[in-house]
């Protein structure tokens, strides 16, 4: 058996047994899941566990997050295809490349350096060419770009960041953990529902490492995990 029907085979049990079997339902999302191929965007010494359910370490105190945890937040963002996208702490670019698979276009940021340079290699080698890069701070968004249909953040704030409301779209949902706790968190999701209006609802307890910057908590302050 080749290395690729292998690993096929491990994805396909993923998304059946792990992230099926577990509530998620929206087709778009299934089906980025199964078309992704994780191995790619985790480290050479943890290919062989790229589809464990389970969060695995990608450098700089960072991590993949864990398979379902990825797809409820990009279900949660209620894709229907042809969206404008912006993700905050692209990582190893993991969830970017899922997105791309369901939106029009998608725009990452990544804040550490190694990572953003990681993101783009891996994005790359996955032939992966509708995700724009950024190495910048995720937390004030990318403002030349907005307003965004949807917008996914990956790492956990003490509170929503400001910009980031502000350049969703009207009807664009936000996603994102907050909590006073930097290593535990409350996924919320904020849709805009007018001008100056937004609607939030709490989805579940979460952990993600913290979100640095400006608009979120400071680098200073900041305990370096791997829990994403």
């Amino acid at each position: 058996m080749s290395a690729i029907t292998r690993m096929d085979r491990l994805r396909e049990s993923l998304v059946r047994n792990q992230i099926e079997a577990r509530g998620i339902r929206d087709p778009l999302v299934l089906a980025a899941m199964r078309k992704v191929r994780r191995e790619l965007f985790v480290l050479e010494a943890h290919r062989d566990a790229a589809y464990s359910d389970r969060p695995l370490p990608i450098g700089a105190g960072q991590t993949i997050s864990q398979p379902y945890i990825v797809a409820y937040m990009i279900e949660a963002l209620s894709l229907q295809g042809g969206e404008k996208v912006l993700e905050i702490g692209a990582g190893s670019g993991y969830a970017a490349a899922v997105l791309a698979e369901i939106a029009r276009e998608v725009y990452a940021i990544e804040r550490i350096e190694l990572l953003a340079r990681l993101a783009a290699a891996n994005l790359e080698a996955a032939n992966c060419h509708k995700v724009r890069l950024r190495y910048d701070d995720g937390s004030k968004g990318w403002s030349d770009e907005a307003p965004f249909d949807a917008i996914l953040v990956s790492a956990g704030a003490p509170k929503v960041p400001e910009p980031l409301k502000q350049q969703l779209a009207v009807g664009g949902r936000l996603v994102v953990p907050v909590g006073d706790d930097r290593y535990r968190q409350a996924l919320i999701r904020i849709t805009r529902i007018g001008a100056s209006a937004f609607r939030q609802e709490v989805l579940k307890r979460v952990q993600f490492v913290p979100l640095i910057g400006v608009e979120s908590w400071p680098a200073e302050d900041a305990e370096i995990g791997i829990r994403k």
